[in-house]
């Protein structure tokens, strides 16, 4: 029985890797469509599967095939490209592998970004896919500091003019802006204490105005980058003082208890959680932790460098966050989580509860719970006289 089910476990990762090979060669169609589905199915396999060995072999087939898409293609289909070269990155890990990758479609990703007739969806994803290669692939700090540069170029434009005035933006353009700031913050966790000093004399007291844009992923992005900029600042600095420190911590109490009724309920609510956190970490320099868990380990989110940095790879991985943060070395390198813990099969069922233990487990809590609520529900209490 062991044997045919190796067996059929082999069978198995044959027939995946002859489908992620269609999906490659079809990369490469003359269908827009098929192009498409071939992008997306590589990109589902990458966030789910750990293919270090296979995309080894096939990096430059692949890169090659992104480049192709990035160039010659339109709108969503460049959007699943930048996505994927990032993917790519992640499952490569730091390395030589990657940097040969990165070195290839760096350029492009700069081209499109910096192009403004190019699609407004390509555009944004090259922002956000610009800085994840970055911070995965770049091999050269001043290079890193030269593509902060490209996203300043873009962030800065939704800054209030000299004159007081407010650029009037569509939409789309705001979102490139608020892709171009969060990809421009991740990389200020990997920056020198000297450049972070530079950055914050040069953008500290101009970011607190983007807190008034309409748009609520500009504000939530602009606060979170407020709130990481402190972090710095005080870990260059513990002495650290902002001159405009009061006027920033009404603007942010403000938004943290924000009831304007011309916003949606659900961005409101966003925002009120996003910025009381913000609010404590400007005021008192506080960071609301967060533990993440994944199979039989915990990892604490505990400042806001790490909270931008799993944002970031979560963005792409999606759901396969947790199983990334088991299995991929390089991830598990960025939070320091040391080599992959190897557990069998068997141990991972010893480990499980029954699901008679389970069954049993809920409805003590079930009846506990019954039993706390009529206390309050009891029509016999006496609630006095009317």
């Amino acid at each position: 029985m062991a044997e045919e089910g190796g067996e059929a476990e082999d069978t198995a990762q044959e027939d995946f890797q002859y489908k992620l090979k269609v999906y490659i060669d079809c990369t490469v169609d003359k269908s827009a469509k098929t192009r498409q589905g071939a992008l997306d199915g590589l990109k589902t396999a990458m966030a789910t599967k750990i293919l270090y060995e296979f995309l080894l072999e096939r990096r430059m087939t692949v890169t090659d095939s992104i480049e192709r898409c990035l160039k010659k293609g339109k709108g969503e289909e460049q959007r699943a490209a930048a996505s994927l070269a990032c993917l790519l990155c992640i499952q490569l890990g730091s390395g030589i592998e990657s940097e040969e990758v990165f070195k290839t479609l760096k350029p492009i990703f700069k081209t499109i970004l910096s192009d403004g007739t190019a699609s407004i969806q390509a555009r944004q994803a090259c922002a956000t896919g610009l800085g994840l290669c970055t911070l995965v692939a770049e091999d050269d700090i001043l290079d890193v500091y030269a593509t902060m540069e490209c996203f300043e170029s873009l962030f800065t434009c939704s800054y209030v003019r000299k004159d007081g005035s407010r650029p009037s933006l569509s939409p789309q353009a705001t979102q490139l802006h608020t892709n171009a700031l969060l990809s421009w913050a991740l990389l200020l966790t990997i920056c020198s204490a000297s450049h972070i000093t530079t950055i914050i004399h040069k953008h500290l007291a101009k970011l607190p105005r983007l807190l008034e844009s309409e748009d609520v992923n500009m504000r939530i992005a602009a606060g979170e980058t407020i709130a990481l900029l402190f972090e710095l600042a005080r870990d260059v600095n513990p002495e650290f003082d902002c001159e405009d420190w009061e006027p920033l911590c009404s603007k942010l109490n403000a938004l943290a208890t924000d009831c304007n009724k011309h916003r949606a309920k659900t961005d409101k609510r966003k925002q009120r959680s996003v910025f009381r956190d913000v609010l404590k970490a400007v005021e008192e320099g506080d960071f609301q932790t967060e533990t993440i868990r994944f199979g039989t380990e915990r990892m604490v989110i505990d400042s806001w460098v790490r909270k931008r940095t799993y944002d970031a790879f979560r963005e792409f991985v999606g759901s396969g966050m947790n199983y990334h943060l088991q299995a991929n070395e390089f991830i598990r390198d960025v939070f320091g989580l040391g080599p992959p813990v190897l557990i069998d099969s068997a141990a991972l069922k010893a480990m499980k509860s029954s699901r008679l233990e389970r069954h049993l487990y809920n409805a003590a809590a079930f009846k506990a719970r019954t039993k706390a609520r009529n206390k309050f529900r009891d029509k016999r209490v006496d609630v006095g006289e009317f």
